[in-house]
């Protein structure tokens, strides 16, 4: 299952199960249905098929789950119609057990339709959500320039398709470059700030002809954004990358965030990079970030993780052996080796934050 940025979730579209919103699978469709039909055949074969008569009780309720009102109103008048029927042995129920079924079975057909109108409404709230997902990280491309690009995104906030997490690739006149980056906090909260630091990469990317001054350039928007909030402490890690016009190498400027792991012939082994301050807490007015160029060879590829891969823990309290994991599963695509890893992360350890991947492979011939 993929949304707009290639993302993996697990679960209904953005992991979101039936009773957060989701459709409701079909055996809770079906289960008001059929549960009528075994009383109303249990009561005519059988002369004390009147025992059932309770769960017509139930149906109402059940339908509430799955229908709107209108079909709500036909199952409950099915109800109070059995109930009146000699045939099946319901017709002399107490007045107070009838008056009872009616009242729930109006109670359910009017939560029926509060239910659908609120429904109706979270579906607008998430079509705009989702179309403010596309504007902020817009689907990311199986190529940029001469790089095969894949990305996978998790939000530590459930029910939001954003958070603290980002990440970009774009091509333009200095070559191909890719950012990833961990905005202080995640959730909605976090968002203005991805939005900025984006907005600073994308035009850093057309104008400036070095990684370390498109990182002065973030840390100039960041330093701007806090500088009339009193205790902002607003800050973000970032990794910066440009390859070479050949593609045969690969700079590297890391501000507060995890190396990239390079992998080559079956093996995987962190870059060495020089560690920088993070965005917000470092270059404006101080020396900028150190490059580093990493030389690559044919079939090489480079996988980008955030914190929330890298501090994953199990029960024991370990960290996740992200360059081990990914030498095991070395000799599968990138599309394929994203989602091994969330699927080994989430079985095995506890993800605390956004965890988001990027997989970038240089077409080099």
């Amino acid at each position: 299952m993929t949304s707009v940025r290639g993302w993996s979730p697990l679960g209904y579209r953005d992991g979101r199960g039936w009773l957060q919103g989701a459709p409701p699978p079909r055996w809770v469709r079906v289960l008001p249905i059929v549960l009528l039909g075994v009383v109303t055949v249990a009561t005519l074969i059988s002369p004390d098929g009147h025992d059932f008569g309770f769960l017509l009780g139930a149906i109402p309720p059940l339908a509430v789950l799955s229908y709107g009102p209108l079909a709500t109103a036909v199952l409950s008048c099915l109800v109070v119609l059995l109930l009146n029927v000699p045939a099946t042995h319901l017709n002399h129920p107490g007045d107070t057990d009838l008056l009872t079924v009616t009242f729930v079975a109006l109670l359910s057909v009017f939560v029926s339709y509060v239910r659908s109108h609120r429904d109706a409404q979270l579906l607008t709230e998430r079509a705009v959500g989702e179309a403010v997902q596309r504007a902020v990280l817009p689907p990311l491309p199986e190529h940029v320039g001469a790089v095969g690009c894949v990305g996978l995104y998790q939000a530590a906030q459930h029910g939001t398709l954003v958070g603290g997490d980002f990440f970009d690739v774009r091509d333009g006149p200095y070559g191909v470059r890719a950012v990833m980056g961990d905005v202080r906090g995640h959730g909605l909260a976090a968002v203005a700030t991805v939005v900025s630091l984006l907005g600073a990469f994308r035009e850093a990317v057309l104008d400036l002809p070095d990684l370390e001054s498109v990182a002065t350039q973030m840390d100039r928007r960041l330093t701007v954004d806090s500088a009339d909030v009193p205790h902002a402490e607003l800050f973000a890690t970032a990794l910066l990358l440009e390859f070479s016009d050949d593609l045969r190498s690969v700079r590297v400027v890391a501000c507060g965030h995890p190396p990239p792991v390079l992998l080559r012939d079956g093996q995987a082994q962190e870059v060495i990079v020089a560690p920088g301050a993070p965005l917000g807490l470092g270059p404006v007015g101080g020396d900028p970030p150190k490059e580093v160029t990493v030389e690559l060879g044919p079939c090489d590829r480079l996988f980008i993780a955030s914190d929330g891969v890298w501090e994953a823990r199990d029960g024991s309290g370990g960290f996740y052996p992200l360059p081990e994991r990914l030498a095991e599963f070395a000799g599968v695509d990138a599309k394929a080796l994203t989602e091994l890893v969330w699927t080994d992360l989430v079985g095995h350890y506890e993800v605390r934050d956004d965890a988001t991947m990027l997989v970038l492979t240089p077409a080099i011939g």
